[in-house]
């Protein structure tokens, strides 16, 4: 059985690049005597070669993990939110929209200062886009610190899986009210909630 329904089901890799490049905080999962160990990351997709590059902090527990050839798994998560009946023009019950992207993949450890050094510069690269105000170089005097507690690593992504609920089993009239309102949700609830902690 596919689940979620077929409808929901993304596909199209380009979208999911997509995703991965306008959200690239990702939760990243390994497992251990099946225990799963989770860590949120900032993970870049590399074109050239199609893997995604990141870092972790040497002293978090799920380092040791992260090395040659051991699996783990990734989510990427676009906007989403609850979805009223009263947004369409039909009869329907609540439901929630989102947009997520699982991946699994091979973990390639990193080992070479220099690499894990352009690795960040990539990174604060992909990241400053598109006004590039703050430019990181390879000879930052902080990064040459930092760069002992750090752990470099590529993952060899092996399984996509896109999913896009988007009201698509709904008429087009109430998918693109869905539409709307997933628009507007992500942008009044940023706003109050950030209001609300600090």
């Amino acid at each position: 059985m596919t689940y979620p329904p077929k409808h929901h089901q993304g596909s199209n890799i380009n979208n999911m690049i997509k995703v991965i490049k306008k959200y690239p905080l990702a939760t990243v999962i390994s497992v251990k005597d099946n225990e799963p160990l989770i860590t949120h990351l900032p993970l870049i997709y590399r074109e050239t070669d199609k893997k995604l590059i990141g870092h972790i902090d040497i002293y978090n527990p799920q380092a040791e993990l992260l090395k040659d050839n051991n699996s783990v798994t990734i989510i990427f998560s676009g906007p989403q939110c609850y979805i009223s009946p009263n947004v369409y023009t039909t009869t329907q019950l609540p439901t929630w929209n989102y947009i997520k992207v699982h991946l699994k993949g091979s973990v390639i450890e990193v080992n070479d200062e220099k690499k894990v050094k352009q690795s960040l510069v990539d990174m604060t690269d992909f990241l400053e886009a598109p006004y590039h105000k703050y430019k990181l170089k390879m000879d930052n005097p902080r990064m040459h610190g930092l760069i002992n507690y750090i752990k470099g690593f590529e993952i060899d992504i092996t399984s996509w899986e896109g999913k896009f609920k988007l009201s698509q089993d709904k008429k087009k009239s109430d998918m693109e009210n869905a539409k709307a309102e997933l628009l507007k949700k992500s942008k009044e609830n940023i706003n109050t909630f950030l209001d609300e902690i600090f």
